[in-house]
């Protein structure tokens, strides 16, 4: 077996990436692990629809699930019912305030929009956090829960489900025994969900006026984004196809898609991103995305590795065949394909899910009993990391850490989608672009009055 071009994991990458203990066991303070038969005081907050499935994960892991909130009593009533023993709350501000040490973490589940200003205030009470993908919905949101989880010293998770599962980690280890040899090119993307991603068809009915459904708080669902007229095409449901409040197909799948090369090749930040889009009618630009988005990014030789192009298909441009790729496979609509210097790991979407090396030669080289050694610990699934991390002390494996240059990523190519074209330049220590002033715009947009990290 080859060996000559593996990746090592830096003592920065175990401590970001896995959901390991040993010597992490000692970085958080004495005292600060839950006793190991102690049950844990959860709060879920938006809880209508993937929030509740992550609610019933936890649930499931034995906790006590002590308070719901959401903003639609219809659209959490199915929620509301499962867990009759639950306090109930609209306004995550008083359910925080009013239950203070009664509750230990929370569960986050809303729209874009409104993770960060509730991750930031439960981490500020000292909760622990579990949020769905992405982090939050602008990078500044991102860097800044960043830095309160580690001033708080708070356990935190985000929702990308599938970095717990055992597959992601057997693509890393093909990575890093060198099964395709130096990684350099990922072509990634998502074809599911067209319809919701580009909301173009209703551009033309967003003038007129519509009542606000009775159980609906809605200007507590709109948050921090300066406030427009509620409209049915984004309430629930539609939201992610919005700019205002979702973060198109990118936002919502990259954290899951792109996960496995993020962790396998160590990436952080790009230096560059371009996009290029299709049919874009100009009146739909800064309100909804794109019908076909293509986004490429460069990010920097790191380590032992060189650098890696990363390209992001979605809707109506999907993930190409490209040159050397096997003429009688077909590639993934939601997936990925990494190219290395002798072969190529071709996956689906959550934690690398169905990953294969191709050639087939390269499975028979590094699968069964020739398969690489085991360097990251098997967990058994996302809810049950978050928790035990809580127990121990110990990072979760999609700590914010990790999660947060993740979700950085998928928003700068959020931004991009903006200035279709246009390639801008990305100073990481800075956290700006420096050859494109009205993308900076983007990186920390204005808050609606009243509301702030």
């Amino acid at each position: 077996m080859k060996t000559q071009n593996r990746l090592p994991m830096s003592r920065r990458h175990f401590l970001r990436g896995t959901g390991a203990g040993l010597a992490l066991f000692q970085i958080m303070p004495s005292g600060w692990a839950e006793s190991a038969s102690s049950k844990i005081n959860v709060a879920g907050i938006g809880i209508g629809s993937q929030g509740g499935a992550d609610v019933d994960a936890v649930a499931g892991e034995g906790q006590n699930i002590v308070a719901l909130c959401d903003v639609d009593d219809n659209y959490a009533a199915k929620k509301f019912a499962q867990y009759p023993k639950a306090r109930r709350f609209k306004d995550f501000r008083v359910m925080l305030d009013t239950m203070g040490a009664g509750i230990d973490a929370v569960v986050i589940g809303t729209p874009d929009h409104d993770h960060a200003v509730i991750a930031m205030e439960a981490m500020k009470r000292g909760k622990h956090v579990y949020c769905e993908k992405p982090l939050a919905h602008n990078i500044h949101e991102v860097r800044s829960l960043m830095v309160a989880a580690r001033e708080h010293k708070v356990i935190t998770q985000l929702g990308n489900q599938g970095h717990s599962f055992g597959s992601i980690r057997t693509l890393c280890e093909w990575v890093w025994a060198g099964a395709v040899g130096q990684v350099h090119t990922v072509h990634a993307g998502c074809d599911a969900f067209k319809e919701v991603y580009c909301q173009i068809r209703n551009l033309d009915k967003l003038g007129k006026t519509y009542d606000v459904p009775k159980g609906l708080d809605y200007d507590l669902w709109i948050g921090p984004v300066p406030f427009r007229p509620y409209a049915p095409f984004w309430v629930p449901w539609n939201w992610r196809g919005w700019l205002p409040f979702g973060t198109g197909a990118i936002g919502d799948w990259f954290c899951h898609v792109m996960d496995p090369s993020f962790w396998a090749l160590d990436l952080d930040a790009p230096v560059s991103v371009r996009a290029e889009v299709t049919d874009y009618d100009p009146a739909a630009q800064g309100l909804t995305y794109p019908p076909a988005t293509s986004i490429t990014y460069e990010f920097p030789a790191r380590k032992q590795r060189g650098p890696v192009k990363v390209v992001w298909h979605d809707g109506n441009n999907p993930i190409p065949r490209l040159e050397g790729f096997p003429a009688d496979e077909k590639p993934p609509g939601t997936g990925a394909i990494l190219f290395g210097e002798r072969g190529m790991i071709m996956h689906g979407s959550h934690g690398g899910g169905g990953c294969r090396l191709l050639p087939d030669k390269l499975m028979d080289e590094y699968s069964g009993k020739n398969a690489p050694a085991e360097k990251i610990p098997r967990v058994k699934n996302h809810a049950w990391d978050w928790i035990e991390a809580i127990r121990t002390g110990r990072p979760a494996g999609s700590n914010f850490g990790y999660g947060g240059p993740l979700t950085q990523s998928a928003l700068l190519g959020a931004i991009a989608i903006r200035f279709p074209g246009q390639t801008l330049q990305w100073d990481e220590a800075k956290a700006r672009f420096t050859n494109h002033d009205a993308a900076n715009a983007y990186v920390n947009p204005l808050y609606r009055q009243g509301w702030s990290l």
